[in-house]
């Protein structure tokens, strides 16, 4: 079909498979077509235009192979090189199926060839049977769809092969999606009627959120795990919820539980009997010693040591030591009110009995020297005084602290994760801090006042004992101050209740076990002219 003018191109034409009376007709147009543009001279001027007509079978692949074949040559297809010796291809025509056109224009775009079917867009006409035939806006002839499932099956050692109808519907009707039963329909995979998914990513589980990867297809993303505090219970959640105020994730982080509260309560911590066997302990010895001086009270080494003051510091200390308790199980608001003011007016009255032990002996010091105007104050009781005004004090502190910002329950839903601290707020630091302080000023005065008359004749030897209790007093506070200050919560109220039982301790052992030692141990020791003679 080319003729001898030259140059010479050549125009390409692919048919689809099934060739029925309509393409048949369309393939002869397009010869004479061909024939009219090479026989008039005005048209196409020293040009002749040639075709080769392949059949793609409705096939993607042959419709590259024969684009391969038409390229290079035709005895072998080489990629990027051509074999013609003769001709030159000018345009590519696609049959009437949308696929084969489309796999063949994305493949000539990448070697900049025409591909012309777009003119029969505007190809509209009745056939002999009456039918409209006409171009969709994609180049394809409308016609009736049917949907089917192709499926094998295994019968004995052979393979059947069926197709299963699904729906039908005709492109040119505007009806809705057909109905279809996807139940009915076998995939191929491992489960039989499991719908396969196209996907770059697994699904984000719950306890996970999806977030943007960065990558090129919006669609993909990275599954990460919930925030501290959130929690997500669908599958590829968006966003992740935080947990109420009073509730935290379980660790998948599918859903929120209760949270856990924390103090020192009588049934899960072990600090709580560690403690109580300690305060019933040290109570018990504070009964038995306070039992002996009374049971003694007339005998010499009870009246040379204040049996009054004596008496009121081991009350305050017993109390001092039961106090303890107000410390353990759940914080209420009584509780509260009451556990540090409670304990700093106990702890007050026995400072300030020792601080009254201590002036008694500095003033018997005084009275021993020849002239001595302290003598009149021999005979007045002033340890009791001191006993009284001291400690009137400290109540007045803590008065005033609970009228003006009394303490009360607290909810900590932030100090750590997972967990409620329930706690004792102080109500103002100030006037517990001023609480504290005036606690570590009586004791730094019984301290120096001892120090100075410590090197006292044997008779008054008790500013010995008072010295050495009071350093021990003042190392334990000072110590306990950054250990308080560090933790929060059951660790907080464990490093107070520690120092309490320590100094409190070491106050009675100090300054009632040599006497008890004497009075049980020693009693021939606990005369007159014993103590006079020491």
């Amino acid at each position: 079909m080319c003729g001898a003018l030259q140059p010479h191109f050549d125009i390409y034409l692919n048919l689809f498979y099934s060739i029925d009376i309509e393409d048949y007709r369309a393939i002869l147009a397009f010869i004479f077509a061909v024939d009219e543009i090479n026989q008039d001279p005005n048209l196409l001027p020293n040009i002749t235009l040639g075709y080769h007509i392949f059949d793609t079978c409705a096939d993607p692949k042959k419709t590259i192979y024969f684009i391969f074949r038409i390229l290079s040559g035709r005895h072998q297809e080489t990629p990027n090189y051509s074999c013609m010796t003769r001709g030159e291809v000018a345009a590519f025509v696609g049959d009437s199926g949308f696929y084969t056109s489309y796999f063949m224009a994305q493949f000539l775009s990448l070697y900049k060839y025409t591909q012309m079917n777009n003119y029969m867009k505007k190809v509209h006409y009745t056939d002999h049977r009456g039918e409209d035939i006409f171009f969709n806006e994609r180049g394809e002839l409308p016609s009736t769809w049917l949907l089917a499932n192709w499926a094998i099956y295994k019968n004995g050692s052979k393979y059947e092969f069926v197709v299963k109808p699904l729906a039908s519907f005709e492109e040119t009707r505007k009806e809705k999606t057909p109905e279809i039963d996807e139940g009915e329909i076998k995939w191929k995979n491992d489960t039989m009627y499991k719908k396969p998914e196209s996907r770059c990513n697994d699904r984000c589980s719950p306890g996970y959120r999806k977030a943007p990867n960065g990558g090129y297809h919006v669609c993909c993303y990275d599954c990460v795990p919930c925030s501290e505090g959130e929690f997500s219970n669908i599958t590829d959640s968006e966003i992740c919820h935080k947990c109420p105020e009073d509730k935290w994730p379980d660790e998948k982080k599918v859903k929120c539980v209760p949270k856990t509260y924390e103090f020192l309560s009588y049934e899960t911590d072990i600090l709580v009997p560690i403690f109580s066997v300690m305060a019933i302990l040290f109570s018990a010895v504070t009964l038995f010693i306070l039992g002996n001086f009374i049971y003694y009270w007339d005998t010499p080494l009870v009246k040379a040591n204040n049996r009054i003051v004596s008496f009121i510091l081991l009350v305050s200390i017993l109390l001092s030591f039961l106090c303890v308790f107000l410390f353990l199980g759940h914080p209420m608001d009584i509780t509260c009110l009451l556990r540090q003011t409670f304990f700093g007016v106990c702890f007050s009255i026995s400072l300030s009995s020792v601080l009254g032990k201590t002036v008694t002996v500095c003033i018997a010091f005084k009275a021993t020297k020849p002239g001595s105007s302290w003598v009149k104050w021999v005979s007045f009781k002033v340890s009791n005084y001191v006993v009284g005004i001291s400690s009137s004090i400290q109540a007045l502190l803590c008065v005033t602290w609970l009228l003006v910002s009394p303490p009360y329950v607290d909810y900590d839903h932030h100090a750590y994760s997972g967990k409620i601290i329930i706690q004792c707020n102080e109500g103002s630091d100030i006037w517990f801090y001023s609480m504290l302080g005036y606690l570590g000023f009586l004791a730094a005065v019984s301290l120096v006042l001892a120090f100075m008359v410590r090197t006292l004749p044997d008779s008054f030897n008790e500013a010995k004992y008072i010295t050495f209790s009071m350093l021990v007093f003042c190392s334990v506070w000072i110590s306990m101050i950054p250990a308080y200050l560090s933790t929060r919560g059951k660790y907080m109220v464990a490093v107070e209740i520690f120092a309490i039982l320590t100094s409190c301790a070491s106050v009675l052992g100090c300054i009632f076990l040599p006497k008890l030692y004497i009075i049980i141990l020693r009693p021939e020791l606990n005369t007159r002219k014993i103590i006079l003679q020491t």
